[in-house]
């Protein structure tokens, strides 16, 4: 029986009152509406890190609308995690032809999601998250076994999410143009940029 990941958001929600959270994000659209869910509740701080992001212009760019949004919005203060490309060559070298959504894209969001809970284990944070279950291309399933896995391995709760449910996804698209946010045709490696994915 596949698991319901909004509904047990839902109930970390009730539960979450003034614990802080460290919520990791790929770009400011994205992040847009997941805000508009936790940071009523936790403390949240948006962890900015993204080395498959395929150049330092893109990186900057997504960089600058993602502190622009929180400027408008006050949801959340910002962490930036730096740009390090190494990191994603590194986990997707011999990954290289394989398809979008497959095996370089799971290595990709434990690389990810890893330095988030670290990060959040070091920093003092009750929990982390992730932004990346908002788009539709991307799997839910895989990126919360994912998130509860490094939770263990890193002793920081994960919060589950599926922000695309409840018309996360198109309410995202909504607040993006509200705040008239750069908004990207591919998800930022130069793999997808080849698929044109988000």
């Amino acid at each position: 029986m596949a698991v319901n990941y909004d509904k047990l958001m839902l109930g970390e929600l009730e539960r979450g009152a003034g614990k802080k959270l460290l919520l990791h994000s790929c770009c400011a659209p994205c992040s847009s509406y997941c805000l508009t869910q936790v940071a009523p509740v936790f403390q949240t701080t948006v962890f900015y890190y993204n080395p498959n992001l395929d150049s330092p212009e893109e990186y900057e760019k997504r960089r600058a609308e993602q502190i622009r949004l929180l400027d408008e919005t006050g949801l959340a203060a910002f962490l930036d995690g730096g740009y390090s490309p190494e990191e994603f060559e590194q986990i997707a070298r011999g990954f290289e032809d394989a398809p979008e959504g497959g095996a370089r894209c799971m290595r990709c969001f434990r690389l990810r999601l890893g330095r988030t809970a670290r990060e959040a284990k070091e920093r003092g944070f009750d929990c982390f998250a992730t932004t990346l279950t908002v788009s539709p291309l991307k799997n839910a399933e895989l990126i919360n076994e994912i998130g509860f896995a490094l939770g263990r391995e890193y002793g920081v709760t994960y919060l589950p999410s599926d922000f695309k449910k409840r018309d996360g996804y198109r309410r995202s698209v909504e607040l993006s143009k509200e705040h008239g946010l750069y908004r990207q045709n591919y998800c930022g490696c130069r793999f997808s940029k080849r698929e044109g994915t988000t």
